[in-house]
């Protein structure tokens, strides 16, 4: 049987106990980023799949038992596709497509095969989804007003979020970005700090500037920051204003109190998009169960235009052991 992908064919062969899939490639000069230094990505798939591949010129067999094939097939196709498109492929890049694969097959969450892929464009680089409830969360950050983000950390909520933010303020759909935080950490004190009140807080705030360095040259971070476009700032500095035409980003947020999170949620403006970022099982404040994260979900969710990505120890892109680590501390004997 031959079927066509985009520019790979593909040939199926079935034997006593085992099956073959052979793929061609139209494209030879990708096929050394396709298949990584020394092969290394075809041996990635090896190990995770519990297939044989096989190259030769431009075609790749694959042997094993028919699941595997199938989800080496589409990792190596959608690897192909990227590469196609001009986007560099990594180990990182490698691992979520077999995470992707296990998503589609066991949980029915990934974005329709053949259908346009999640993506997020900002001047730096192209972010595309890593795991399928990251595809969920890149569409929801698209189309609703308020979104809750809640997980562990390495699940690319905050990432993600100020990604969807930077194309957004680049493409001026809105005229600010705001990115805020608490400014509790593990029962430290702000007036234990030296230095001013920026020089206080800017620690806390770090992750954000990583995230925008990313997305943005780094004269342009500075100067829309000096012009105000872009914003960071404790949470406590967000009283008393109203937040129109802009995207408002809080993380952390389960270091919230209730009162807090109220207070947030309503300097929701008008052409504005808010997303609140946290992990619930990560709580530093003095009572662990007065987080506004938790309230604010019980309260709002189901709530039209209000929407809740929930992420797991699944999704953690980081690396494969640090889901193992988030599995661990969240088991029964946590």
């Amino acid at each position: 049987m031959v079927k066509r992908h985009s520019d790979i064919a593909e040939r199926e062969a079935q034997t006593p106990g085992r099956s073959r899939l052979e793929l061609e490639f139209d494209r030879p000069a990708l096929l050394g980023a396709l298949f990584g230094q020394f092969d290394q990505n075809l041996i990635t798939l090896e190990n995770r799949l519990g297939v044989y591949i096989a190259a030769r010129g431009n075609k790749v067999a694959v042997e094993g038992e028919p699941s595997g094939i199938a989800r080496a097939r589409d990792v190596l196709t959608d690897l192909y596709a990227r590469l196609e498109r001009g986007m560099a492929v990594d180990s990182g890049d490698v691992e979520a497509a077999i995470t992707m694969t296990a998503d589609a097959s066991t949980e029915g969450l990934a974005v329709e095969a053949g259908g346009p892929p999640a993506m997020i464009r900002t001047r730096r680089k192209t972010i595309m989804a890593r795991t399928a409830t990251q595809a969920q969360y890149i569409q929801q950050l698209g189309r609703s007003d308020v979104i809750f983000a809640l997980g562990p950390a390495g699940t690319g909520k905050t990432y993600l979020a100020v990604a969807q933010a930077v194309s957004q303020l680049v493409a001026g759909s809105v005229d600010r970005l705001i990115l805020s935080r608490p400014a509790v950490e593990a029962g430290e004190r702000l007036g234990f700090l030296p230095g001013d009140m920026k020089e206080k807080v800017d620690p806390y705030l770090r992750p954000l500037y990583d995230a925008l360095y990313d997305m943005l040259p780094s004269e342009q971070v500075e100067r829309r920051i000096a012009s105000g476009e872009i914003e960071i700032a404790p949470i406590a500095f967000m009283r008393g204003r109203t937040l129109a035409h802009a995207f408002v980003i809080l993380d952390e947020a389960q270091n919230t109190t209730p009162l807090q999170m109220k207070m947030f949620l309503t300097r929701f403006g008008e052409g504005s998009r808010m997303v609140i970022c946290g992990d619930p099982n990560q709580v530093d404040l003095p009572d662990p169960s007065k987080s506004g994260l938790a309230d604010a979900v019980a309260r709002l969710d189901g709530i039209q235009g209000i929407a809740v990505q929930r992420f797991t120890s699944k999704d953690v892109v980081r690396h494969p052991i640090v889901g193992k680590i988030v599995d661990a501390y969240e088991g029964p004997n946590a």
